[in-house]
C-alpha cells in the first residue's frame, strides 16, 4: 500500500444482472494507488478492465457498481452527481482505451479531437487549443504534428492512433491515468515506443498510473507494483521487482507458462485451476 494514495478503492463489486442470472465481474477488491505505476494483470474475463471503468463510472447498463469507498484525493466518487463526476473524469482522471479505432471520432481530424479535449476542461480560444494540441502531439513523439493534426483516424497507423489517444488523455494534465491494455493491438517494436512515451510523461508530470494488461512480464518490467487478478478478485499484490518470488500458485503458474528465449522445455506447462482461488 502507498503512504499517500491518490486513489483508494475498498470492497469494489461490479455485477451484471442478465437473463441467465447474476454475473459478478469484480468481487470485493481493495487497493490503493499513489503517484506511482500500478499494474493490474489477469486473463481475459478476470475483471481488470471493469475495475478501471468502475472507478470512472463507465460501467454500462445493466452493470451495477458498489463499493465501501472509491476515494480520489479525499473525495468519495460515489457521492458525486454525474455533473461533478464529469469534472473529474478526463480532467483529473483520464483513461486510455484499448484500441484507438473504436475510441476516436471518425468524422473529426485527430488534431481537432485533441484540441477539443483541452477546450472541454479549459476556457481557451480555438487558436490556443490548437497550439496546445500541437505541443502535445510533439510530446508523444509524433513527427510533423502540423501534418498529423489534419489527418482523420483512418489515415493514421495503429501506433500513431494510440499516441493520439495518449495525447488526448494527457492534455488536461490529469493526476491519474488509467491505461487499459494500450499496447495489445500493436507490434512489439511500436509497443515499446508507446510504453516509453507513457513512462516518460507519467514520470515527468508526477502522475499516478494504473496499467491494465494481460502480459505479466511486460507489467513487471514497466510498473512499480503489480496486482494479479483472477475471477474478479485480487489474489496477490507485490513489488514488480519481487514478482519472481510470488507465492500464489496462480501467479507462479502464469510466470511458468510464459515462453523465454533460453527455454529448453519441450512444452510449456498448462495452468491447472483450483476452485478455491475464486473464493479468495
Amino acid at each position: 500500500m502507498t503512504t499517500d494514495p491518490l486513489l483508494s478503492v475498498e470492497d469494489l463489486h461490479v455485477r451484471f444482472h442478465t437473463r441467465a442470472g447474476l454475473v459478478e465481474a469484480v468481487r470485493g477488491i481493495s487497493f490503493e494507488v499513489g503517484r506511482e505505476k500500478l499494474g493490474i494483470v489477469g486473463e481475459s474475463g478476470s475483471g481488470k478492465s471493469m475495475t478501471g471503468r468502475a472507478i470512472l463510472g463507465l460501467v454500462p447498463y445493466p452493470g451495477e457498481v458498489k463499493a465501501r469507498r472509491i476515494v480520489f484525493d479525499g473525495v468519495d466518487l460515489q457521492t458525486l452527481s454525474e455533473r461533478q463526476l464529469r469534472e473529474i473524469r478526463g480532467k483529473r482522471i483520464s483513461m486510455v482505451m484499448q484500441d484507438p479505432k473504436f475510441s476516436l471520432n471518425p468524422v473529426m481530424t485527430v488534431g481537432e479531437q485533441v484540441a477539443e479535449a483541452y477546450r472541454i476542461h479549459s476556457r481557451v480560444s480555438a487558436s490556443v487549443a490548437r497550439e496546445k494540441a500541437l505541443e502535445m502531439l510533439a510530446a508523444v513523439r509524433i513527427r510533423n504534428p502540423e501534418r498529423v493534426y489534419d489527418l482523420y483516424p483512418h489515415e493514421v497507423s495503429g501506433g500513431m492512433g494510440q499516441r493520439v489517444m495518449i495525447a488526448m488523455m494527457l492534455i488536461p494534465s490529469p493526476d491519474l491515468l488509467i491505461a487499459d491494455e494500450p499496447t495489445s493491438a500493436l507490434d512489439v517494436t511500436v509497443q515499446m515506443q508507446v510504453l516509453a512515451i507513457i513512462d516518460d510523461l507519467v514520470t515527468r508530470r508526477g502522475m499516478g498510473l494504473i496499467f491494465v494488461s494481460h502480459d505479466l512480464n511486460l507489467v513487471a518490467s514497466f510498473c512499480d507494483r503489480v496486482a494479479i487478478m483472477y475471477a474478479g478478485r485480487i489474489v496477490e499484490t507485490c513489488r514488480a521487482s519481487e514478482l519472481k518470488n510470488a507465492q500464489h500458485p496462480y501467479t507462479r503458474g502464469l510466470l511458468a507458462s510464459a515462453p523465454r528465449i533460453d527455454d529448453d522445455r519441450e512444452a510449456l506447462p498448462t495452468l491447472p485451476r483450483d476452485p478455491a482461488w475464486a473464493e479468495g
